[in-house]
């Protein structure tokens, strides 16, 4: 019998101290997490690249194939799927063992597995008991073999027990003065492992949040009432003393330089000890985007001076990169672009990235295909851990239905992290362009200053669920060659709710509203002005398709705009998506939009989730469709549409 399994299903006393048991679960469940292999063979969206399963057996000593059946008569069907999930015996069912020693072996780490999972669940009486050839595991001696047809039959049988609810909550020592509510510990309230370890971690981090770094649980009992199904935990906590930071040492670099890693924590040696700080500074040091991974970790005690020393250790990405990507519409054509950097240049996590881009593949004429080129260069940490200098140069050719555009433009600038927030940026720019429009053709050589300022808590860059991020946009302009001087003004907000506790359900909510003020339309260039419509506007109708337009029909931008979006974001598997959407906007020549004058699209996308972002497929029709307006339109790309 496994230490989960004895820990569970041993004595018949009604009381039973469980003092281990939770930190026992946490350990099963990191090595659910640990046992989760590397597939040899390649695949994407379940098809098969490269590799096959004969490939993968040649690396199998004695294959052995196995088929696992699992019954959990008493769980539910969330119960059962978390059950399955924890299972690395039906994870792994399609891939043999390494004979009948391998089988065995994968058969008593799943058992500890599934017990955790029950533990995850409350489930302090739960028996797990698994039978290979129809024989009990614990009777099969070590050396056992099957020799029977194959695949060999696993049964996994499981008593789930009762689900337990907490009870007698006593927080003692340095964390007397608590409360367990504060904490999640409510009497009657979820008595699941996780729940209970993240009280904990809670309450410890409440201590350290005081500036107390060596805050610790000293010791806990917690004990499981088979009469009542109840779990009473007493935890007993040592605070420490408030402590500053040490000396902070860094180990791991190779190519980039140490002192300036240690430099970017910001960790000021003598300043008090914040966790908050210890986390951002390893978000920093992670934004670097040098290290593949970033670990900081506080010492097990203070220094001669009552300081906190902090080891930080690392290790390094390729600092060479390069890759391929592109969109798709049938407003828009195809559009392809290229790329490729170095995240280290210097030696100190300066940047560089060339790119190139086409687009209109299939929309525009072959001579009137858009091009786009650019490098860019930025050095982080000049006035400060939380400072990044960029500069970059880009050239454009593009024929939008609304002009015809060639420029140069240089820029540079300064961006600063107020916190783990909120950022500005601040830079200067000069754009030499050639426009041809509505209003005939036109030089221009314009100097700009852009501000920027954003707001951004969502708890995902690349697929959020929670949080919203809020943008305020300033860039007053000056025409060199023309006289005319403008400002440029432009807010947006997104906001994201989940509507359940697995977030398989999400709202997502974007507005977005600009003006351009001190000129007239035919004074701003046309690249300035503002557009809609098209795939990351308003899904429906063409790329720049709304607004006013000219005798001909082409847009001509205007001075303000409006658009907003309201999506529902709904998985349905853990990598398939389904999103309805309503879009609408509007743009008028005059300096405050015209919201009398909407534009409505309204569709449906499909979404796969990867680890680099959601693949987005959408499709859409105009609500309110004009004469020149396309009947429908479909989008694809990456990344969500906002």
């Amino acid at each position: 019998m496994s230490a989960c399994e004895r820990q569970m299903s041993g004595g018949t006393a009604p009381r039973r101290v469980l003092s281990h048991a939770l930190l026992f679960a946490l350990l099963c469940s990191t090595a659910l997490v640990a046992t989760s292999g590397n597939a040899a063979a390649f695949e994407i969206f379940g098809i098969k690249l490269w590799g096959s399963s004969d490939d993968e057996e040649a690396d199998i000593v004695d294959p052995l194939r196995y088929a696992v059946t699992i019954e959990a008569p008493d769980a539910d069907e969330d119960l059962v799927k978390k059950l399955e999930n924890a299972s690395a015996l039906k994870a792994d069912e399609e891939r043999p063992v390494s004979g009948s020693l391998g089988l065995l072996a994968k058969a008593r780490g799943d058992r500890d597995q599934l017990i955790a999972a029950l533990y995850a669940d409350a489930r302090y009486e739960g028996v797990v008991t698994i039978t290979i050839e129809g024989k009990p595991l614990d009777d099969l001696p070590p050396d056992a073999e099957f020799s029977g047809p194959q695949p060999i039959p696993v049964v996994i049988n499981i008593a789930t027990g009762p689900k337990f609810t907490l009870g007698d909550i006593r927080l003692e020592g340095d964390a007397a003065g608590l409360l367990g509510a504060d904490f999640g510990l409510i009497a009657g309230g979820d008595a699941g492992s996780g729940a209970v370890l993240k009280a904990e971690a809670s309450i410890v981090r409440a201590l350290k949040e005081e500036g107390r770094p060596l805050a610790e649980v000293t010791d806990r009992e917690i004990v499981a009432d088979h009469a009542t199904s109840t779990l009473d935990v007493t935890l007993t906590v040592a605070a420490g003393p408030v402590a500053g930071y040490g000396d902070t040492t860094v180990e791991g670099t190779e190519k980039v330089d140490r002192d300036f890693t240690e430099y970017m924590t910001g960790l000021e040696r003598g300043r008090q000890y914040s966790p908050e700080e210890v986390d951002e500074a390893r978000d920093r040091l992670l934004g670097l985007e040098v290290f593949n991974s970033v670990t900081l970790k506080e010492a097990d005690s203070l220094d001669a001076d009552g300081n906190i020393p902090i080891g930080v250790e690392v290790s390094e990405r390729k600092p060479r990169y390069f890759g391929i990507g592109g969109t798709f519409s049938n407003t828009e054509g195809l559009g392809l672009e290229g790329y490729w950097g170095h995240r280290n240049l210097f030696g100190r996590a300066e940047k560089l990235r060339i790119e190139g881009a086409i687009s209109g593949i299939g929309s525009n004429d072959l001579t009137e295909l858009n091009y786009n080129a650019g490098i860019m260069f930025e050095k982080p940490g000049v006035v400060g851990p939380a400072s990044k200098f960029f500069a970059g140069v880009n050239t454009v050719l593009e024929h939008p239905d609304a002009y015809d555009h060639f420029a140069v433009k240089g820029n540079t600038g300064l961006s600063y992290e107020l916190d783990k927030q909120q950022t500005v940026s601040a830079e200067v720019a000069l754009d030499y362009s050639k426009i041809t429009d509505s209003f005939g053709k036109h030089t221009y050589l314009i100097a700009s200053v852009p501000l920027q300022y954003v707001y951004d808590n969502r708890d995902s860059r690349l697929n959020p669920t929670t949080g919203f991020r809020a943008l305020a946009y300033v860039e007053p302009s000056y025409d060199i060659l023309n006289g005319a001087a403008f400002v440029k003004l432009r807010g947006e907000g997104s906001a994201y709710q989940s509507l359940d506790a697995a977030s398989k359900f999400v709202l997502a909510e974007r507005v977005a509203i600009g003006s351009i003020i001190g000129a007239g339309l035919q004074d701003v260039p046309a690249d300035r002005r503002f557009y809609a419509g098209g795939g990351g506007s308003v899904r429906g109708y063409a790329y720049q398709g709304i607004g006013p337009k000219d005798i001909d029909g082409e847009p001509i931008g205007g001075l303000s705009y409006f658009e907003t979006s309201l999506e529902m974001r709904i998985a349905v598997t853990d990598t398939i998506g389904v999103v309805p959407f309503v879009d609408a906007g509007t743009v008028s020549t005059e300096q405050f939009p015209d919201f009398s004058d909407m534009k409505v699209g309204a569709g449906v996308g499909l979404r796969y989730i990867t680890p680099f972002g959601p693949l987005r497929v959408d499709a859409a029709v105009p609500l309110n469709r004009g004469p020149d307006d396309p009947r429908f339109g479909i989008y694809a790309g990456i990344g969500q549409a906002f």
